[in-house]
């Protein structure tokens, strides 16, 4: 049940980001005139839209991965791998492509991303090897620990 919920989870994210996106890419040419009538922010805009599409898809499915790694307890390394991803790797790889490269905003925004695509497949890695048997019985054995929902044979060895 907690491996179909997540594909339920992933699969919903993942759609929704797909519609936000098309949306985006669609309407590329008028959105930007609900926040500026400047004609070089407006191009900045329109040129930046697919990548701004790419990371709503991305940014729609880390954080279910995410939730689910520290759902199941694994907190410490969900934040080891967040660290590692975005700020050891994504950030200083988005500044040498921004400044160094002279890629500009471009280049620091395909570094973060590229720390956000990192980080979603190591989580997804996780995720997926996780047996989820092992960890329903975990977590009803940290139920009956802490005085949760028992069962009805539990029940009657109380009686």
């Amino acid at each position: 049940t907690a491996k179909l919920s997540l594909v339920v989870a992933v699969v919903t994210s993942f759609l929704i980001g797909v519609v936000l996106s098309l949306f985006l890419i669609t309407t590329r040419n008028e959105y930007p005139l609900f926040f500026s009538n400047d004609t070089d922010v407006r191009a900045l805009v329109k040129m930046l839209t697919p990548l701004l599409a790419t990371c709503i898809v991305i940014n729609n499915i880390q954080p279910i991965l995410s939730g689910v790694a520290i759902g199941a307890g694994w907190q410490a390394a969900v934040a080891y791998v967040n660290i590692a991803c975005y700020y050891i790797f994504g950030i200083p790889l988005g500044l040498v492509m921004g400044y160094k490269l002279n890629m500009g905003v471009r280049g620091i925004w395909y570094g973060m991303m590229s720390g956000t695509v990192l980080q979603t497949f190591i989580l997804f890695l996780m995720v997926y090897r996780t047996n989820w048997n092992v960890e329903a019985s975990v977590a009803e054995e940290r139920i009956r620990k802490w005085g949760g929902h028992t069962n009805s044979k539990d029940n009657d060895v109380e009686k």
